[in-house]
């Protein structure tokens, strides 16, 4: 046995353990703060005062993010294995710093169309190498942390990545308040520089990286499919969660930004709930059961009536129940069949159908946002499908690494 294996094998303890855990789960609440900047920014790329840029071109500002995120998330496998976990995470943290960097740039030419649309589209490149990056590392990094309850390792990890995520609105919200909104991706590369000066000492080993027992297996394609359907239903959401509340229910800014951070804030409670109840509810059937919640929120976000744009936001948030644990319970079910970077790209698959697929729907096919909302519980019902499929195949049984810990053990691990 390796060193690196040894360091992570169940019962041992790493050294510096808990700035580790610390330096992991930083990664994973910053890393949520920084992918939601730019979806939470929206108003203020699409106002004619700001960046003034179409529909269609803010749809398209998040192309380079998914195309770049896949393709580092299907190599961060080998990049791990060739330069460790630590050069990996590191690597990670600092496209994201670049990519914060860049977007703060862009406020200096924004009333400059070109170069100011081109420095969004770096910025969301850099963005996308740092998700491919630093997102399946950190899995595997809380998964060698806690190798004897790696679902509640890994539903605390993306519980943080999610109050990340759920704090990008509302921060956002306040900046512009200020008059300065450009604070939040300044606030988040400030945090980003000092994780980095934090973990440079560490040893940050990820252990050597379980190989699939099939690698390309029936179970292997139907986890990636289901990764790339839940990419879709959780970017419906939160990438166009605002201009939905804005467009269709004609809600202030400020509802709206509450809508998004709804959306977020219960995705993050959602993944603390059901970690803290998995000894009454088996990670399996929730699994099985929160496809029909974002079915049902779907169908309830298409009937809002305009005049009632409150209950929009409330329809957002039970999206954002329904996503809560599902890719978290992705990852951690699928880990003896699909490695972690297969399945982020999936997902990043199904991220870019829905940041950059949207505005073609409407202006081509003629399909209102309301239409498309309501066909993606479509979606949601396949993933349904899915997921008992999943559950059902002989070999995906509970095993005791699964068994979550109580919740007391779950708040000290997030």
């Amino acid at each position: 046995m390796s060193q690196e294996e040894a360091s992570t094998a169940p019962g041992a303890t790493a050294p510096g353990s808990r700035r580790q855990i610390a330096a992991v789960y930083a990664a994973g609440l910053l890393q949520g703060l920084a992918l939601v900047t730019f979806p939470a920014a929206s108003a203020v790329f699409t106002n004619s005062a700001d960046y003034g840029l179409t529909t269609a071109e803010y749809g398209v500002m998040f192309a380079p993010q998914t195309i770049i995120a896949i393709l580092v998330s299907v190599l961060g496998g080998r990049f791990v294995e060739r330069w460790g976990a630590k050069y990996v995470f590191l690597a990670g943290l600092a496209a994201n710093l670049t990519s914060m960097a860049l977007l703060v740039g862009s406020r200096f030419v924004m009333h400059d169309h070109e170069p100011a649309f081109g420095l969004l589209l770096a910025a969301t490149g850099l963005l996308g190498v740092g998700f491919g990056l630093t997102v399946p590392v950190v899995n595997r990094l809380a998964a060698a942390l806690f190798p004897g309850r790696v679902n509640v390792a890994i539903l605390a990890l993306n519980a943080l990545l999610g109050l990340g995520t759920a704090l990008a609105p509302l921060l956002i919200a306040v900046f512009v308040g200020l008059g300065a909104w450009w604070g939040l991706p300044i606030t988040v590369g400030v945090l980003l520089a000092i994780l980095l000066t934090f973990s440079a000492p560490l040893p940050l080993r990820a252990g050597a990286a379980a190989a699939a027992k099939e690698a390309h297996s029936k179970k292997f394609w139907l986890f990636c499919g289901f990764a790339l359907g839940y990419g879709v239903v959780e970017t419906l959401n939160g990438n166009w969660a605002i201009l939905y509340m804005k467009g269709v229910l004609h809600a202030p800014a400020s509802l709206a930004a509450i809508a998004l951070t709804l959306f977020w804030a219960a995705t993050t409670a959602g993944r603390v709930l059901f970690a803290a109840v998995g000894r009454w509810i088996p990670p399996r059937t929730t699994f099985r059961l929160l496809p029909w919640v974002i079915a049902l929120a779907f169908v309830a976000t298409a009937l809002v009536p305009t005049s009632s744009p409150g209950l929009g936001a409330a329809s957002f948030a039970l999206a954002g129940l329904g996503c809560s644990a599902l890719l978290p319970l992705t990852i951690s079910l699928g880990r003896e069949d699909a490695p972690p970077g297969d399945l982020i790209a999936w997902y990043q698959v199904g991220y870019g159908l829905a940041a950059f697929g949207v505005e073609p729907l409407r202006s081509h096919a003629g399909l209102s946002m309301r239409t498309l909302f309501g066909g993606a519980s479509g979606v949601a019902l396949l993933l349904a499908g899915l997921a008992v499929v999943l559950v059902g195949l002989r070999g995906l049984v509970a095993r005791k690494g699964d068994q979550p810990a109580a919740p007391a053990a779950t708040n000290r691990q997030g």
